[in-house]
Formats: C-alpha cells, sequence, structure tokens
C-alpha cells in the first residue's frame, strides 16, 4: 500500500460524499494504491450511515466507528495505528483541506523528508478567534520546540509510516507530530497549502481549546527536553531556590546582627523557610521522576536513542 488517508469525521454528513468524490477525482491520474480511513469519532447525526453507504461502493474506503466522541487526536491515533500505506495523510473532514495538495506532499516526501506539513498560507477563517491565536500559538510552539513551523494547526500532512510508530499521541497532541518527530530525528519541512470555507456544518474549534494547546505544549516541551534527565529541570530549579533561600537567610541574620531587627518581626524569614522547603521538594520531585523515566524505559523495553538505518547485522 502507498499511501493511507485518514480522516477523523465528527457530524460531517453533508461534506462526506464530497470528501470521497474530491480524494478519488484528485488520485484519479496516479498509479498510488491506497486506501481512505474514516473514522467516526461518536458523531450523532448521519455521519456513520454516509459512511457505511461509501464503504459498501468503494472497497478502498475503511471505516472505523468510536464508541463514543474522544477527541480529534484520538480519533487520528485510530486511523494511524490502522493505517497500511508506506506514507501517512490525516485530513479534516470539513473539506477545508483540498486533497489536490495530497501529490504535492507526497511529491516532497519523495525528496527525502520524513513529515511533510501543510501551512494554511490563505487561511479562509476569521481574524480575531481563529488566525490571531493560531499566529500567536505557532509563534510560541515553533519557539518552544525548536521546530519553526507557520502551521502547526493545520491537519493536512504527509508521514512516513516508520516515523508515526514512534511517536504516541494524547490529549490534543495531534499537532505537535512534527515536533515529537524531529525528536527521534526525522526530517521535518513544511509547504503552503490550499484552504477553502467550509461548505457545510458548524466548526468544532474555537477560542476554547487555547488553553489545552498551552498545557499539551508544556508536556511536549518536557519531553522534548526533559523525558530522559527530569533532575536537570527539576534540580536546577532546586538550587536556584536553595540558593535564593540561604541569600534571604543571611539578610536576615545580617540584619538581627547589624541593625538590630528581631528575627520573628523580619518577614524574611518566613520567605527563607518558604524557600528552602521549596528547593528541597524540587530536587525530591526530581529524583522521584529519575525513578519514574528509568521505570518508564526498563519496564517496557524502550530505548533512549532511535535508530534510522543498519548495515551488514544481518
Amino acid at each position: 500500500m502507498d499511501l493511507s488517508i485518514v480522516v477523523p469525521i465528527f457530524n460531517e454528513e453533508d461534506n462526506i460524499p464530497i470528501l470521497h468524490n474530491r480524494i478519488s477525482e484528485a488520485l484519479a491520474d496516479t498509479t498510488l494504491e491506497y486506501e481512505l480511513i474514516l473514522v467516526d469519532d461518536g458523531s450523532s447525526d448521519n455521519s456513520y450511515p454516509a459512511l457505511k453507504r461509501l464503504a459498501s461502493k468503494d472497497d478502498r474506503v475503511k471505516v472505523v466507528r468510536l464508541r463514543r466522541n474522544f477527541g480529534q487526536t484520538a480519533a487520528m491515533t485510530a486511523g494511524f495505528d490502522l493505517a497500511s500505506g508506506r506514507v501517512v495523510v490525516p485530513m479534516d473532514g470539513d473539506m477545508q483541506n483540498d486533497p489536490l495538495d495530497i501529490p504535492l506532499l507526497l511529491a516532497r516526501i519523495d525528496e527525502g523528508y520524513d513529515v511533510v506539513s501543510g501551512w494554511r498560507k490563505d487561511r479562509k477563517d476569521t481574524f480575531v478567534n481563529r488566525r490571531l491565536p493560531s499566529i500567536l500559538a505557532n509563534s510560541v510552539i515553533s519557539r518552544m520546540t525548536g521546530v519553526h513551523l507557520h502551521d502547526y494547526g493545520c491537519t493536512l500532512k504527509a508521514y512516513r509510516r516508520d516515523v508515526l510508530d514512534d511517536v504516541n499521541l494524547y490529549g490534543e497532541m495531534h499537532r505537535f507530530v512534527p515536533a515529537l518527530a524531529h525528536q527521534v530525528g526525522a526530517r521535518v519541512t513544511e509547504m503552503p497549502v490550499r484552504h477553502h470555507e467550509r461548505l457545510h456544518g458548524k466548526s468544532k474549534y474555537g477560542i476554547s481549546r487555547t488553553m489545552k494547546v498551552i498545557l499539551d505544549l508544556m508536556t511536549v516541551k518536557f519531553l522534548l527536553s526533559y523525558s530522559t534527565k527530569p533532575i536537570q529541570l527539576f534540580g536546577r530549579w532546586g538550587i536556584y531556590t536553595l540558593g535564593a533561600g540561604m541569600a534571604s537567610g543571611a539578610v536576615t541574620l545580617y540584619m538581627k546582627f547589624f541593625d538590630g531587627m528581631s528575627m520573628n518581626r523580619n518577614p524574611l524569614l518566613i520567605l527563607t523557610a518558604f524557600l528552602l522547603f521549596m528547593g528541597v521538594q524540587f530536587i525530591v520531585l526530581g529524583l522521584l521522576a529519575e525513578l519514574s523515566a528509568r521505570t518508564y524505559y526498563e519496564a517496557q523495553g524502550k530505548q533512549i536513542y532511535n535508530i534510522k538505518e543498519k548495515i551488514n547485522f544481518g
């Protein structure tokens, strides 16, 4: 199988036939052997019957029905796990992504890249509640992860199958796959893709998702930088906090012996105790995180490295 297209579906009954037609037309002139995996993420409309009708007419269409609405990341992960293509391309089911961009993404993969991320350069969304938060979020994500992309939120991307095998997704982390893939040595690039206005239905995205993205970004930053060495993060802050506590304690003693200020009347004494306590807590937390990290890797037989290729090993 050359290509697996994975589409999470949530209440998109009117868009499903159009999506199938557009994908079929976009790939009609290619020689690609492909499958279209449509994941019904607990839709409450007639999306599932529409998906069943498609699957009965086209054996390239494979339908997955989740028991309830688990969210886009879970739906995409279900599709990824079942995909058998050499390259996996996720896209939205609202027809705002254009299937005509799929061959272009594959061409960039053939140039040697492992991940090709779509960039909705001419995005057809409202500015205040969609585009502006996205611009700010992409800037912060690029800075924190070190993988500079214009549009982390664009679902239309292309991944080599083996790259996805090394990435586990939770929460709302599907948007961070390029950064997580880069962590294991994948070559990541970006290309402009088309973007259209929604034809039918209502958008499931909004500014309310900002908090989820921020929290997941913290998780990704920790995984990228400290997952195998958490003491470097917590221990560092522990040392800083202990140092500040000792400095505060020294000032408290100076004020007692040289300025005649009683220690029990000096608020710095409380600050000193607080900082020393927090410093010890940070270090202990770091040590516990080290034990957890070792348990995570050793109990599951995971490695702290990733091999791309081996030669003459039999």
